[in-house]
C-alpha cells in the first residue's frame, strides 16, 4: 500500500482520470448476479494442479467489507483463515474471519455489496466429514457449525492464529479486529468460550498474530502485530496526485508498535511487550512469522511492515528482543527502500539448512526474497531466483513456500489483489476493481523458479481480491491443499490435484504427553544421498492466517530415507530410524519417544 491510495468508487470518471493504470492486467471476470463476484470456470480433475471444491464441499462463505463509498481505509484490507482439527477427529477444519459495518452511521442499505446474511454478521466455523467415495478416494463435506460451536465473533474481523494456548489438547483461537481482539477457548471439541475479558489482548488495530514459546517454559505466547492508529470516526479525507478522493495510506496515519503476549500458565495472557523491548519500535505491522533465523536456538520474529522498515527481532533467550533488520539486511529492499509489505513466509528453500524468507508487496516494488546465510544474515536475491519481476505488476498478500508436487523442493504461491482502482475495471463499471490473478512457482531444483500459474488450474485463470490464505492437507491424502479468503468476495478450497502422486512422508510432532502440537520444532529428512529437507512446524505466517500444524516432505523420486530428526524447542534433538516412519502416512512423532542425539543440531 505504501500510501497510495484508490479513488471512490461512486467517481468512476475521477478514476479514469485521476488514477494511473495498472499494467498488464486480465479482463474482468463474469460476476455472479447476486453477490458480484467472479465466476469459477469449471476443471476436470487431474487437468490441472490445483481444484477449487468449495462449493461442491459445502464451504458456503462470502466475505463483506462493509463498503460504502465513504473511502474508510479498512475496507480494501480483507481478513485471514484458519485451518485447525478443533475436534481432534484426524482432519482439519476451517475458521473463516469476517468483515463487518465501518462508521457509526454506516448501514447495510448503503452497502457497494450486500451482507451475505442477517447483521451482524460474525466468523464462521465449518467442520470437515471427511469420508471415501465408492472408490476409496478422499470425499471432503463441510457443515456449518457455527451457531452450535457458540462461536460469537462480531468484531470487523481481520485475522486468526489457532493454537493450544492452555495445553489441554485442543486447540484455541486468538482472533485479530480493526478493535478489540478476542480469545475463544476450545471446550473439549464440543464449542468455544470467550475469555478475553481475563486476558490482556490487542486493542485498536490488530492484523498477524503468531504462536511462539518465546522463553521456552512450555506454555505458547502470542506476538501481535498491530497496524496504525485508526477509526472509521476519524478517517481521513486523501485525494490522488490529480485531486480525485482516495482513500489514504498508511503513512497518513500513525504506527502502532507490535505487542508480545505472555503465557500465564493457562491460555490467559500478560502483555510483555515493554519489558521484551519491542515498544521501542513502531511499524505498521500486516504479517509476521516465527523461526530461528541466527540458529542459536531460540524462535526470532520477523515483522512485515506496510511502507516502513521490516523488523528482525532476535531472541534474546527468551528474555528480550533487538531489532537486527537494518544489519542483518532484512529490513528494506536490496536498493535500500523500505517497501509496503504484506504476507510472509520463512522456509528453507534453497536446502542449505537455515531459513529464508519470502515478503509480498505493492505493485512495482516486486516480492523480496531474503536468502540466509546461515547466522540470520540475509541478502536480497528477488531477481537472482525469478520471483521478482513476475510479481512486478502485482500486489500479494497471503503467501507460503510450499511443495505442491512432492519433488523434494519448496515451491511458492502468493494470492494477489490491488489496493488502489486498475483503471480499465473502473471503466469497465466493475464494482470492486481491485482483482488481480494469484501466482503459483515451482522451485527447478537449484534454487531459482519458473512460473506455472498457466497450469495451476482455472480458479488462477479468474481475477479476484485475494487476501488471506492457509495451507495444510485437508483430505490427507499426502500433498498441499491451499484456502483463500477474497475482499467481499467467496472463500475457495483448492485441492491439490497433482502432488500425491510422488512418494511423501507427513510428521506431526507433539509435546511429552502426545497432546499438544509444538510449534516451533523442526525437523529433517534425512535422505540416503545425504541431503536433509528441513520443515519447521508454525502454523502462522501468510497473511492473517493460521495453516496444518502437519509437516508435509516430498520425497521426488528418491524416496529412500536414512533418518528423521527433529530439533525439539527446548534445544535438545532426537533421532528416528526409516522403520518408524512409512513412507505414505502421517506420523506421529512425540517428544522423549526418539534416541536422544544431544543438544539442538
Amino acid at each position: 500500500m505504501a500510501g497510495r491510495g484508490i479513488c471512490l468508487i461512486a467517481f468512476l470518471a475521477l478514476i479514469a482520470a485521476g488514477c494511473e493504470p495498472e499494467s498488464n492486467e486480465p479482463p474482468a471476470p463474469e460476476l455472479d448476479a447476486a453477490s458480484g463476484t467472479p465466476v469459477a470456470g469449471e476443471v476436470v480433475s487431474g487437468e490441472a494442479i490445483f481444484l477449487d471444491q468449495a462449493a461442491t464441499a459445502g464451504l458456503d462463505f462470502t466475505h463483506w467489507n462493509g463498503m460504502t463509498g465513504k473511502l474508510y481505509y479498512a475496507e480494501m484490507m480483507g481478513s485471514g483463515v484458519a485451518l485447525l482439527d478443533y475436534d481432534n477427529d484426524g482432519d482439519l477444519d476451517v475458521y473463516l474471519v469476517q468483515g463487518n459495518l465501518l462508521g457509526a452511521t454506516g448501514s447495510a442499505e448503503d452497502a457497494t455489496f450486500p451482507p451475505p446474511g442477517e447483521l451482524p454478521l460474525t466468523d464462521r466455523l465449518f467442520r470437515n466429514d471427511l469420508t471415501a467415495d465408492s472408490e476409496g478416494r478422499p470425499l471432503i463435506r463441510f457443515v456449518d457449525v457455527t451457531e452450535e460451536s457458540g462461536i460469537k465473533a462480531h468484531g470487523y474481523g481481520m485475522g486468526v492464529a489457532a493454537a493450544d494456548f492452555d495445553n489441554d489438547g485442543w486447540t484455541d483461537l486468538y482472533v485479530t479486529n480493526l478493535g478489540r481482539d478476542q480469545i475463544l477457548r476450545n471446550r473439549d471439541g464440543t464449542g468455544f468460550e470467550d475469555v478475553t475479558e481475563h486476558s490482556d489482548v490487542a486493542r485498536g488495530w490488530s492484523v498477524p498474530a503468531v504462536a511462539l514459546d518465546y522463553d521456552r517454559d512450555g506454555w505458547l505466547d502470542l506476538f501481535v502485530g498491530r497496524y496504525v492508529e485508526y477509526s472509521a470516526a476519524a478517517n481521513k479525507r486523501c485525494t490522488d496526485e490529480l485531486g480525485a478522493p482516495n482513500y489514504c495510506g498508511p503513512l497518513a496515519f500513525a504506527p502502532l508498535p507490535d505487542l508480545l503476549l505472555h503465557n500465564r500458565g493457562d491460555g490467559t495472557f500478560d502483555d510483555a511487550s515493554r519489558d521484551a523491548g519491542l515498544l521501542e519500535e513502531f511499524g505498521g505491522c500486516l504479517g509476521a512469522v516465527a523461526a530461528d533465523f541466527d540458529d542459536d536456538g531460540w524462535l526470532d520474529l520477523y515483522a512485515a511492515n506496510d511502507g516502513m522498515p521490516n523488523q528482525l527481532w532476535i531472541n534474546r533467550e527468551g528474555r528480550t528482543f533487538e531489532n537486527r533488520a537494518l544489519l542483518a539486511g532484512a529490513a528494506v529492499s536490496g536498493q535500500g527502500h523500505p517497501e509496503a509489505s504484506m504476507g510472509v513466509a520463512a522456509a528453507d528453500f534453497d536446502r542449505d539448512g537455515d531459513e529464508d524468507l519470502f515478503v509480498a508487496h505493492l505493485r512495482r516494488e516486486t516480492n523480496t526474497v531474503y536468502v540466509n546465510d546461515g547466522g540470520g544474515v540475509f541478502a536480497d536475491r528477488s531477481a537472482a531466483v525469478g520471483l521478482g519481476a513476475p510479481s512486478l505488476s502485482m500486489t500479494g498478500f497471503g503467501t507460503a513456500w510450499l511443495d505442491y508436487d512432492n519433488d523434494g523442493w519448496l515451491d511458492q504461491m502468493t494470492v494477489n489483489g490491488a489496493v488502489k482502482v486498475i483503471k480499465e475495471l473502473s471503466l469497465a463499471g466493475d464494482p470492486l476493481p481491485l482483482h488481480q490473478r494469484n501466482q503459483l512457482f515451482r522451485n527447478r531444483g537449484d534454487g531459482s523458479f519458473v512460473e506455472v500459474t498457466e497450469r495451476a488450474g482455472a480458479a488462477f485463470e479468474l481475477s479476484e481480491v485475494s487476501r488471506g490464505a492457509a495451507f495444510g492437507d485437508l483430505d490427507n491424502d499426502g500433498d498441499t491443499d491451499v484456502l483463500v479468503s477474497n475482499n467481499s468476495g467467496p472463500v475457495r478450497l483448492l485441492l491439490n490435484q497433482t502432488g500425491q502422486d510422488l512418494p511423501w512422508i507427513g510428521l506431526r510432532l507433539m509435546d511429552r504427553s502426545g497432546k499438544r502440537d509444538l510449534l516451533g520444532a523442526r525437523a529433517g529428512v534425512v535422505l540416503a544421498s545425504g541431503t536433509t529437507l528441513w520443515r519447521r512446524t508454525g502454523t502462522i505466517a501468510s497473511y492473517a492466517s493460521s495453516s496444518d500444524p502437519r509437516l508435509l516432505f516430498g520425497l521426488g523420486d528418491g524416496p529412500s530415507i536414512s533418518e528423521v530428526v527433529v530439533g525439539w524447542p527446548d534445544g535438545h534433538t532426537e533421532s528416528w530410524t526409516p522403520e518408524t516412519v512409512p513412507i505414505g502416512a502421517y506420523t506421529t512423532l512425540r517428544q522423549g519417544t526418539g534416541s536422544t542425539t544431544g543438544d539442538r543440531r
